[in-house]
């Protein structure tokens, strides 16, 4: 049963008796059924009339939208006393329209009232509401859904209008303000546009791809004749544990090839036989005779990959037949990982579960676990419940004792994934599959920003425990100074509870019985904790930014703020103050960095051997040799054209383990192509697909400004004269901010993910070593040998097209059918896809019937002609566009 507070409790007690409560939830009830529309009109603001850098707007970067309420029931709304509650990402600035007033609340909610000047909705009416927002408005998921409506005494409902993850319900169509700025270079992806995208990947013949494994082995060699796999597999499987085995055995199964008889496949594992730069965990080798198949393994890891090398090659259709050859492999880097976040937007432990299965087919091997956030806690704490009944969890709740506010379209209710967490038993069965599929599971907890889910969840403790007259234990987690009048804003628009405190005493016992907790859930999985992720990023105040100005003297191109009323977080804690007052900090700046020196001391002293952190939150750290742990990692997020080529080598030279996680190349929250159809942010780059990914160089940052563009479509030079040591790893992120569902995590994640298994996996031979003092300028210099690389997009291309999509099917993954190209020429409808080996389908009576595609014999067309790229089980399609 959902628990009221005891304020909403009171006020519907007293609208019951007053009769007021019905008239309040029949005014909801109504609202709820209005239309909403949303429009963006004008992303150029500043250029066209309106002062943005009047209203405090980042960089005097503002947009122009238009909200649309429609009454389309037959009686008018009178009431004054209701309100809409509704996400927007984008701070908004201003409100035109007299009869209304919008109020930030916090995060991304805002409140929309009606004014004295409201004059009621009359049956029928339609209302615009203009505004103002911050930055640009450039894809669909810039709106968020799930408005909802409340009145006094009334239980908030949603407006069913909003309650749809299909934007195009209530968003109209971004047009022609796809462009940050005017001079954007960015191509817009249509039809044709995607057809000259495509135009230089052709399919190729099946044969040509026969022994190919994804990710590419270091050294391969495919013979003439086949292994025949038909009457199935007799795995030899006695040197993995048996939850690998079975892992194995599984997957056999899975692609339609039966265990236990057939085809032999002997194992064993040979360390002593592998030298160099091949003995290490993970290296194998594979020979597949016409008799048998043999996998070596430097360990137990070493036979798993082979065998999932042996499982490449496996067609899902068609003869199950593999090519004979011989393989020797051995990882790139020992970091190979895969980032998920489930506080923003909750995912399942069956979603989890399907991702971990997808890493281990293409050898990733560390899985970051993102488990809090400003938005929510999803991990079940022994001795610390407010952590998931009020963190966990979302509703209305304005005084967030029961639940957190709602946040990124999770609306008024708890029945969707903004809410949400894993028991100790559900991280202790992700931790046993992790372990059965030789990965790595890394938790976040991030701290000592973006830690509000958190610092809400311990203030409703607090207050607990206080009414119960147990003072002691009130404060023994406490994680807000409650002598902090701090006036600071986020990134994500929070206020100072969304910084947990890092000069209390308790804020430290808090860290290292959260640490206890699950540590102890490691042990009981039989997978080691080797890893603690510490978050560590963006504590700072937004408004202190350099894209904002003191309007007492403002400069010019930036937000005018009254900086008078900004602080740093933590500035005004007596607590913080004291102790930067005794010289163990420096200043209030230092006091993130000199938290994570301290919590290295806890992790080290739980025998964890490596702390790792998002970098800028060691920024002022000496150096990796400042922390207690054995090792120490960082996250390396900075964008390559803003002079991330260059930064990155600082972090690795400073003794830290560099894993490469810049957003314009591997975050994957971020939309495949420029349509703003497509979902995801975009602060980063405007479109990252699989061939941008396959193209990235991770190991010589600089050499990316010859193959890719920045966020503005525009050519950027890189380089660097300074020493690089080697990046640790590679790592991909969803951050879950607009990826609400399971689906659309999976969505954003395959099969880009499979291009990033490849980088971490392989070194391709287009890929140049790092030369310090080497120039790389886009469109200027020629030291990538780009048709190598187009060669290799090919092969590698077709490969997914021709069979591993067909996989991701099979697995029940809701992966990202690409959008066609296509053209009309001379009256016949020709087409491409990006991945060849895709059907594309069309039809010319709007979509009643569909037709496939033939090169071999293109339709004539006219008129009205969409076509659509199809998944290899016929089960779903891409978008559908219009051939112009």
């Amino acid at each position: 049963m959902k628990r009221l507070n005891k304020s909403v409790l009171a006020a519907l007690v007293f609208g019951m008796l007053s009769g007021q409560a019905g008239a309040d939830q029949k005014t909801v009830g109504q609202l709820s059924e209005f239309g909403v529309k949303y429009q963006v009109l004008d992303n150029h603001a500043a250029l066209n009339g309106v002062d943005c850098a009047a209203l405090g707007a980042d960089w005097a970067s503002c947009n122009k939208a238009v909200i649309t309420l429609t009454n389309h029931s037959h009686r008018a709304v009178t009431s004054h006393d209701w309100a809409i509650y509704f996400p927007s990402i984008r701070q908004i600035l201003r409100t035109d329209n007299p009869a209304f007033t919008i109020t930030h609340i916090t995060g991304d909610l805002h409140k929309l009232e009606p004014t004295e000047k409201f004059t009621g909705f009359a049956a029928g009416q339609s209302v615009d509401i203009p505004i103002v927002n911050e930055y640009w408005q450039l894809f669909m998921t810039d709106v968020i859904p799930r408005w909802y409506v409340t009145a006094p005494g009334a239980q908030p409902q949603v407006i069913a209008s909003t309650d749809t993850e299909d934007l195009t319900q209530f968003v109209a169509p971004i047009g022609d303000n796809w462009k940050r700025t005017p001079d954007d270079n960015n191509i817009l992806m249509t039809a044709d546009t995607r057809f000259e995208k495509n135009s230089d990947v052709s399919r190729l013949a099946a044969q040509s791809l026969r022994g190919a494994i994804i990710p590419t082995p270091k050294q391969i060699k495919v013979h003439k004749k086949d292994a025949v796999l038909s009457n199935g597999v007799a795995l030899d499987l006695a040197v993995l544990l048996r939850p690998s085995a079975e892992v194995i055995e599984a997957r056999f199964k899975q692609l339609g090839i039966k265990t236990g008889s057939g085809y032999p496949v002997r194992t064993s594992i040979a360390p002593k036989t592998f030298t160099g730069d091949d003995a290490r965990s993970g290296a194998y080798r594979l020979t597949i005779k016409e008799g048998e198949a043999v996998v070596t393994g430097f360990d137990q890891t070493g036979v798993f990959y082979g065998l999932q090398s042996i499982l490449s090659l496996v067609p899902v259709s068609g003869a199950k037949t593999i090519a004979t050859l011989d393989a020797s492999d051995a990882p790139r880097f020992d970091y190979r990982g895969m980032f998920i976040d489930v506080g923003r937007n909750f995912h399942s432990k069956a979603a989890i579960l399907r991702a971990l299965d997808q890493m281990a087919a293409y050898k990733l091997n560390k899985f970051h676990f993102h488990l809090s956030d400003d938005e929510g806690w999803r991990i079940e704490i022994p001795g610390l419940p407010e952590l998931t009944e009020v963190g966990g969890k979302r509703c209305h709740d304005l005084t967030e004792r029961q639940c957190l506010l709602p946040q990124l379209g999770s609306g008024p209710d708890s029945n969707n994934n903004g809410s949400g967490y894993f028991t100790r038993a559900d991280y202790i069965e992700i931790l046993e599959y992790a372990k059965a599929r030789h990965i790595e599971v890394i938790p976040e907890i991030d701290m000592p920003a973006h830690a509000r889910a958190a610092v809400v969840s311990m203030e409703a403790r607090y207050d607990r425990l206080m009414k119960e007259g147990k003072p002691d234990a009130a404060n023994e987690y406490r994680l807000l100074d409650p002598t902090d009048t701090s006036r600071t804003t986020t990134v994500q628009f929070y206020d100072k509870a969304s910084y947990l405190n890092p000069c209390l005493d308790s804020s430290r016992r808090f860290v290292d019985k959260v640490m206890s907790e699950i540590l102890q859930m490691h042990k009981e999985a039989g997978l080691p904790l080797t890893t603690w992720h510490f978050g560590a990023d963006e504590a700072k105040n937004i408004y202190m930014g350099a894209g904002y100005t003191d309007k007492a003297s403002p400069e010019a191109g930036k937000g005018q703020v009254d900086m008078s009323q900004q602080d740093k977080p933590w500035a005004k804690s007596e607590v913080c103050q004291a102790l930067v007052a005794s010289g163990a900090v420096e200043d209030m700046a230092h006091l993130p960095s000199w938290f994570a020196v301290e919590v290295s001391k806890l992790v080290d002293a739980h025998g964890i051997e490596k702390m790792q952190a998002w970098q800028d939150g060691l920024r002022d750290a000496s150096g990796a040799s400042a922390f207690a742990t054995k090792r120490t990692g960082i996250n390396f997020w900075d964008t390559l054209y803003w002079g991330g080529s260059d930064a990155v080598s600082d972090w690795a030279n400073k003794g830290y383990e560099v894993t490469i996680s810049n957003p314009d190349y591997v975050y994957f929250d971020f939309p495949y192509e420029v349509d703003p159809m497509e979902p995801g942010y975009y602060w980063g780059t405007r479109f990252t697909d699989e061939r941008k990914v396959f193209s990235f160089a991770p190991d010589n940052l600089p050499q990316n400004a010859e193959t890719s563009v920045d966020r503005d479509g525009n050519a950027f030079s890189a380089g660097s004269a300074k020493l690089w040591p080697g990046a640790h790893g590679l790592s991909a992120q969803v951050w879950s901010e607009v990826v609400r569902t399971d689906e659309e995590m999976e969505y954003r994640l395959f099969p880009r993910i499979i291009s990033v298994a490849e980088r971490a996996w392989h070194k391709a031979s287009w890929e140049q070593d790092w030369q310090p003092g080497r120039e790389y300028k886009g469109g200027e210099t020629h030291y990538v040998d780009t048709a190598a690389l187009a060669k290799d997009w090919q092969r590698f291309a077709n490969v997914l097209g021709q069979r591993e999509l067909a996989k991701l099917d099979a697995a029940g993954i809701a992966w990202r059918v690409p959008v066609p190209g296509a053209r009309i020429v001379d009256g016949k409808l020709a087409t491409n896809v990006s991945l060849p080996g895709l059907r594309v389908e069309y039809s010319v009576d709007g979509g009643e019937q569909w037709q496939v595609w033939r090169n071999d014999a293109r339709p004539v067309v006219s008129g009205n002609v969409q076509v659509r790229a199809v998944s290899p089980d016929g089960n779903r399609t891409s978008r559908v566009v219009i051939v112009e």
